[in-house]
């Protein structure tokens, strides 16, 4: 299993399917994609890493789009709330989506060493932990699975 992120890919074709699928989920669900909401989405897509808020906001600021931090939080609160990006707990950071407008689990192997984040499927970690938690009486609502280690490239050839 490949994971988006760590293994080489037409980027360019990556960010142009990502926002065109985007496009979609926001037409079909009459949401509103501002310039700034697609701006950011852009950002994280080109990146494949995580970046926080105030990452983005200096890039936003640059290009003249807003340099108060509600821009960019408000941004990532709708891509989050929408299903176009997630939140990575353990960085405080954003990352795009990989699997957008899917019903999923994701799993996060982020990289110590080059910084990159990449979403893996993890529907099978979550039915563990639900067997766990239903022996417990507990339900689980929200699962979010983030493993940090290096990437094959980093251990291939180290800094």
């Amino acid at each position: 299993m490949s994971a988006i992120g760590f293994e080489e890919h037409d980027h360019h074709h990556c960010i142009a399917d990502a926002m065109q699928n985007a496009e979609a989920l926001c037409a079909t669900n009459s949401l509103k994609f501002t310039p700034t909401r697609r701006r950011v989405l852009e950002i994280l897509l080109d990146r494949h890493q995580a970046m926080g808020a105030y990452d983005i906001l200096e890039v936003l600021a640059v290009e003249g789009m807003g340099s108060q931090p509600p821009v960019a939080y408000r941004a990532l609160d709708f891509l989050v709330s929408n299903g176009l990006a997630h939140k990575i707990e353990r960085l405080n950071a954003y990352v795009a989506c990989s699997h957008q407008g899917e019903d999923h689990t994701p799993g996060f192997m982020i990289c110590t060493e080059c910084k990159t984040v990449a979403e893996v499927p993890a529907a099978s970690v979550r039915s563990i932990l639900g067997e766990a938690a239903s022996q417990t009486g507990f339900r689980v609502d929200r699962a979010m699975i983030e493993a940090e280690g290096v990437c094959a490239n980093c251990q291939e050839h180290p800094a």
